[in-house]
């Protein structure tokens, strides 16, 4: 604890570089021209950076409740699992891996300091914090988020009485909080540290590296190539995002709906779990056969697509994709009930547990409550899925009427036979009766 009450000691350095001394001319024209840059460099940013940190109304499921990262929750959670001095212990051992801590720390601080006014822009609402409060708040919680990277990927950086990596459950709980939309960082000051904080000499990862490797259990499906984004989240969605981009509607009117995967079954669809993909969003529709990759179901997957779908629904910048979204409106329409579930489970398209079928419906359903789809990705997939289960309707129909008016065996052809001379008899007996009583009567 002397360690961290010294850290904190040196919160207070000077911040007054590039205050001169002198008061000639000069450095008066100098000062002027240094805040018409700052002026400048404060109003394109204004501009052109893009809030994408947000809080999410009525979304119990968008905010943390473990650990607060970054401005927004950082009052409400002072007793979060991860507490405080777990964070400032975390940033003591990036700082101080090598010699000169007052060295490392004020380097970043002056890059905080630079950053400070674009990193507020990326939050939809004004942070009540000073600025030495704001940059020391990004210090710290960025800080932690590179060691915590660290630790994950080198074993023999953890201590033995690390509680994160050695109390059970707490690590899983704490990537949990981490994708969490209100519990975000602006990425580019988590990378911008990461260049500048002393590194481990095993290292030579990039920041996205470590991000991904310490995400991958979340991550549904496979990737291969470097990710970024707006913050980790929003990397995490990149790291998903489908191989192959939206294809258009065929040309005729596109089904709201899909059926549900017991009706779909029923009308001759067949589904298979498709494997050697690189995204869980990679779906395919052809020749009758619905391949869908693999999605594990696990404690954190309707908090990590909640998430990802009210990032969406912001549509960041110019991205308007809504990737997950449209994912989670094809799943509604697939599952209307546990029998769904059961059915993709024995396919291995849906991965978890016999008993919690029922838990696993109620999950997805709630996926796509009060949810706004501008941007469908699968209206291609949805037009292939509805001509057929149309064609399909019109051969089965057609099917039955050849068996009902074409018998094939001897007893069908001779009872057919009978009936129609019968109804042939039948007639000729009208018919006669129908003259006799015309010629007696007229």
């Amino acid at each position: 604890m002397n360690q961290i009450e010294d850290f904190k000691k040196m919160e207070n350095i000077s911040r007054s570089e590039g205050q001169s001394q002198t008061r000639d001319h000069i450095s008066l024209e100098i000062t002027s021209e240094s805040g018409l840059v700052s002026q400048i460099k404060e109003k394109m940013e204004n501009i052109a950076v893009s809030v994408s940190i947000f809080k999410v109304p009525n979304e119990k499921k968008c905010a943390p409740d473990y650990v607060s990262i970054g401005p927004l929750h950082y009052k409400q959670l002072r007793d979060s699992k991860v507490s405080e001095d777990d964070k400032w212990r975390y940033c003591y051992a990036l700082l101080n891996r090598k010699p000169n801590l007052e060295a490392s720390l004020d380097t970043c601080v002056k890059a905080l300091k630079q950053m400070e006014h674009k990193a507020r822009r990326c939050y939809n609402e004004d942070i009540s914090l000073t600025s030495d409060e704001f940059v020391q708040l990004m210090l710290i919680d960025t800080c932690f988020i590179i060691e915590l990277f660290l630790k994950y990927s080198y074993k023999s950086l953890r201590s033995r009485r690390d509680p994160i990596f050695n109390s059970p459950g707490m690590l899983i709980e704490l990537r949990c909080n981490m994708v969490v939309l209100e519990n975000q960082i602006p990425f580019f000051v988590v990378q911008r540290l990461y260049q500048l904080v002393p590194l481990p000499t095993q290292c030579t990862e990039s920041l996205s590296e470590l991000a991904t490797r310490f995400f991958k259990y979340l991550i549904p499906g496979e990737y291969h190539r470097e990710q970024e984004g707006h913050h980790l989240l929003d990397l995490i969605r990149h790291c998903m995002l489908p191989t192959h981009p939206k294809l258009q509607s065929t040309g005729k009117k596109t089904p709201d709906y899909l059926d549900c995967v017991k009706k779909l079954k029923r009308a001759g669809v067949k589904f298979q779990c498709a494997t050697a993909v690189h995204s869980f969003l990679d779906l395919k529709f052809a020749n009758g056969v619905f391949k869908m990759p693999p999605l594990l179901v696990h404690h954190c997957t309707e908090t990590l697509l909640k998430n990802l779908i009210a990032l969406e629904q912001r549509h960041i910048g110019d991205d308007s994709a809504q990737h997950i979204t449209s994912y989670a409106y094809l799943m509604g329409c697939l599952i209307q009930s546990e029998k769904d579930v059961k059915l993709l489970r024995k396919k291995q398209i849906l991965v978890h547990e016999e008993k919690n079928d029922k838990e696993v419906f109620e999950v997805l359903k709630k996926l796509c409550e009060q949810i706004d789809l501008k941007d469908f990705y699968y209206v291609r997939l949805f037009d292939e899925v509805g001509e057929f289960v149309k064609r399909k309707s019109w051969h089965t129909k057609k099917q039955k009427l050849k068996s009902t008016y074409h018998p094939k065996t001897p007893s069908a052809v001779a009872v057919l036979v009978v009936a129609v001379l019968a109804l042939l008899l039948t007639f000729v007996g009208a018919l006669f009766s129908i003259l006799t009583f015309a010629r007696h009567h007229i």
